[in-house]
């Protein structure tokens, strides 16, 4: 009962816990896949602007796979992100389809401008 009291406060405990796993994994990758990922992680957080909790987990545990896979494989760092890094971490988010923080704002100023209009 104090679980769910908790849920509707904070958000999904389970969530948390998958995204505390994801960043554990990354956390014990090898360099220079560590630095790269926690990297990335930092940028995602300003960028990504995803709301929708099962989307994030669902991203960060693939990126966890991602970075896991190329450290098994001994794959260079810019093999994986290229010659562009931000393109590569903005191409990866977009990839992650859910809600935004912007969404709200952008159905905001299409009202408003339909409300303006509407009053002219």
């Amino acid at each position: 009962m104090v679980a769910k009291w908790i849920e509707v406060l904070t958000g999904s405990l389970e969530e948390k816990k998958q995204y505390k796993q994801s960043v554990a994994r990354m956390d014990a990758l090898p360099e220079p896949y560590r630095a790269t990922a926690k990297a990335y992680q930092r940028y995602f957080m300003y960028y990504g602007g995803v709301v929708d909790g099962a989307t994030l987990i669902t991203m960060w545990g693939d990126f966890a796979d991602l970075w896991e896979r190329a450290a098994a494989d001994g794959t260079p760092v810019r093999a994986v992100v290229g010659d562009d890094p931000v393109e590569f971490g903005e191409t990866f988010v977009q990839a992650y389809s859910g809600r935004q923080w912007i969404d709200k704002e952008r159905a905001r100023l299409t009202q408003a401008v339909d409300d303006a209009e509407r009053g002219s």
